[in-house]
Formats: structure tokens, sequence, C-alpha cells
């Protein structure tokens, strides 16, 4: 109501005379107060301006940016706008400045030259005239001993002040001509010499001047040139790159496909196993224990499952591969591969595990890689492995690919038996008879 009456009080200030005592004190309250906070809210306003701002730390930068009329951050981009440049049109403009920058100075230099060359002749006409002033004073000096010697008194007195009066026009006009050169100075020197040396120099200068544009538009085409080729060359260096690169990034997608699908085969394998095990292998599987107890349940266990997989037996010829070994040693197998070069390796039945043991010989040291035995493969412990059908399959697969890509381990050189019989006579002995054709 009140602010009602007074906003009608700023149109119609006769209104105030038909308010009641009662409501003009209301209305003057009303309106000090209104004053009141108007001047605080002034005075607040006032105190934060005049806060000091906090001063940056040393060495941290701070980036403001310029608002548009909008009120957000103002963004120019180039080539936007019609009167935007190209950008071959900046470069020819950078590299002219650059050419006329250095034609002006090969410009300079060449005018520095000029005006030693210059002041070398001065300083050269200056000890002209004054050896000139030196060979009058000596022929004057000569003929004034000579009147001295061989004319009258009148006659010498007569020569004396001939030569006397000539002498001193002679020096005058010396003078005069030297202490012009010395008085004058640098900049007047174009004044002396100007009949004898203002066409050399107009010439000299119009030459620099013809000399520096044609420099210029020199410099300009060589970097012109310049850029052309570097631009052809990056060009054709492209056209070379881009089809290995695409062929590159086209093997390293197939690779990761492969990978994964090796992966989601793997683990379909493994759910398949579970579900769908034999089961006379399943109960072998669960009386054994985790870890062998000694060789003879390790003999016994490749007889009962290795045997029928053909496990260490070269597929071609079906007999003992070359790299295969029985039960022996860790010790036993470093010592075989000592004295061997990097990538030799052989393959022995495992004492820890059920399973097998690459042993391969590095640049360093001999390295030992496990390979599990599943019903559906053979595959190296660990996650993401390749699982392979039959042993001689996984090692044929990892000679032409590396075991780990940190070492790059690639089986390059099979070590066979080196005493009779063999270490794997155990393992392919029929348990039946005492004898075999292995």
């Amino acid at each position: 109501m009140l602010q009602e009456i007074i906003e009608k009080m700023y149109i119609d200030p006769d209104l105030l005379e038909e308010l009641s005592d009662e409501q003009k004190a209301i209305l003057f309250y009303k309106m000090r107060q209104e004053q009141v906070r108007r001047w605080k809210e002034e005075e607040n306003k006032h105190e934060e301006r005049k806060k000091p701002t906090k001063p940056s730390k040393a060495g941290i930068k701070n980036v403001s940016f310029m608002h548009g009329k909008d009120g957000k951050e103002w963004v120019w981009v180039m080539g936007d706008h019609r009167n935007d440049r190209t950008i071959q049109q900046i470069l020819d403009d950078e590299a002219q400045r650059n050419a006329d920058k250095q034609a002006d100075i090969e410009l300079e230099k060449q005018r520095m030259k000029e005006e030693k060359e210059f002041q070398r002749k001065i300083d050269e006409e200056q000890r002209r005239l004054e050896r000139e002033k030196a060979e009058r004073e000596a022929e004057l000096k000569r003929k004034e001993e000579e009147a001295a010697l061989y004319a009258s008194l009148k006659e010498a007195r007569e020569a004396a002040k001939r030569l006397e009066e000539e002498k001193m026009r002679s020096e005058e006009e010396v003078t005069l001509r030297v202490n012009d050169l010395r008085l004058n100075g640098v900049n007047d020197c174009q004044q002396i010499i100007q009949k004898k040396f203002a066409l050399e120099r107009r010439k000299s200068m119009e030459r620099v001047e013809t000399n520096k544009k044609r420099r210029s538009s020199e410099l300009y085409m060589k970097w012109k040139h310049m850029r052309d080729s570097i631009d052809k060359q990056a060009l054709e260096t492209s056209k070379e790159v881009e089809p290995i690169w695409k062929e590159q990034e086209k093997r390293a997608k197939d690779a990761e496909v492969q990978m994964r699908q090796l992966a989601r085969d793997a683990r379909e394998e493994v759910r398949n196993s579970f579900r769908n095990s034999e089961k006379i292998k399943a109960h072998k599987r669960k009386s054994r224990p985790p870890r062998p107890q000694n060789k003879d349940a390790i003999i016994a266990w490749f007889h009962d499952e290795e045997r029928e997989r053909s496990a260490g037996l070269d597929p071609q010829t079906n007999k003992p591969a070359e790299w295969f070994h029985g039960i022996i040693p860790r010790m036993d197998a470093e010592t075989m591969l000592i004295n061997e070069p990097t990538g030799s390796y052989l393959v022995r039945v495992s004492e820890r595990v059920w399973g097998y043991t690459i042993s391969y010989r590095a640049s360093d040291r001999c390295k030992h890689f496990l390979v599990d035995t599943t019903e559906n493969g053979y595959q190296f412990f660990g996650t993401n492995q390749i699982k392979h059908a039959t042993l001689a399959d996984l090692i044929l697969y990892h000679v032409n690919n590396h075991i780990t890509v940190a070492g790059k381990e690639m089986l390059i050189k099979p070590i066979g038996q080196i005493k009779s019989p063999p270490d794997y006579y155990d393992l392919f002995k029929n348990r039946r008879s005492e004898s075999t054709s292995l």
C-alpha cells in the first residue's frame, strides 16, 4: 500500500496532502529506511573496491580473456572473417619483409663502405694541398735566397717585397682551403668536393639502390623456392609414409582383433572345459594331487594322458622330437644350454607341475617357461595366453613369434639328446614290456 503511494507521489506530489498524520509518519519512516539501505549498499561497494587485491605469487602465470558484447570470452578464428588473409598471403608478406630487411642491412654495409672511400679521398686531397703549400714555401724561400745573393739591394728589396706579397697570397689561399676542410667537418664535405665527387657519389647511390631492389627480389625468390621445395618434399614423404602407416595401423588392428578373439575363445574353452569334460579324465584329475609327488607319478601321468595326445612327438615322423627331453632337473637343462648360442632351447617334463618346461638360452642367462596342460590344449601359465592343440603346435608357433614382448624370445635352435639311452626312455617305454622300438 505504502509502495503504491510513494510511486503515485512521484507523479502527483499533491497526494501527500490527502494522507493522515499517521500515514505521513509511516511513509517518512519507510522512505528513511530505504535511504539508509541504499547508503549502506553504496558504502559496501566502495569498501570492496578499496580492498587491496591479493598479489600473485612469483612465477605463476595468469591468463585473462577479452569479453565480447555477449559477456562471453572473445574468440577469433583466422579465416572466418571476409577481411582475413590466407596463410599463404601472410607467409608471402613475412618473406617480403624479411627480404627487405636483409637487403637494407646489406645496403647499409655498402653505404658505409662508400662513405669510407669518400673520406679516404677527402683525406688524400687535404694531404695534397698541404704538400703543395710546403712546396710553394720551399720555392719562395729558394728564390728569396737567390735574390739576396745575386741582386742589388734595391732589387733585392723589391724582389723580397714581391716574394713576400706572393707568399702571403699563397698562404692565404692554402690556409683558406685547408681550414675549410678542417672546420666544415664531415657534414660539409659534400660541398667541398661537390664538383669533383658529386657525380661519382650519385652514381654510387643509384647503384646501391638498384642493388637493394635486386637483392630483395633475389632473397624473396630464394625463400619462396626453398619453401616450395620443403612443401614438395613433405608431400612426397607423406605419400611414402602414409601407406606404411596405414599398413602398420591395419596390422595393429588385426592383431588386436585376433588377441581379443583368442581371449574370448580361451574364456569360452575354459567354461566348456568345466561343463563338457570327459568323465574319465575328470575322475583322473580329481584323483590327482595338485603337484607331482615323485618321478613315478609323473611317468604314470604321461602314460595315462599325454601319450595318447602324442605329446613330445614330431608330427611328421611320429617319433620323439629333437627338442623333447624327459624328466631332467633344471640344473641339467642349464648345463646343456650354457655353451649354446642365444635362442637355443629344449622342452622337458616338469617336476613341479603337471606339464612341461621350455628351457631357453637368453643372452645373459637361462630362462624357464612353464607350459600348462588342459583337456583342450597346451598354453603358458598366465592370463590371455594362446592355447594350442598339441605341444608341437606351441613350439612351432614360437619359432616365428615371441614368447614375451619384453624379452622377444624366439625358439631358434633345438637341443637334442647327449646320452644313451635318451632321458625320455622311461616315458615311452611300454609299461608291460621291457623293450620298445623307440
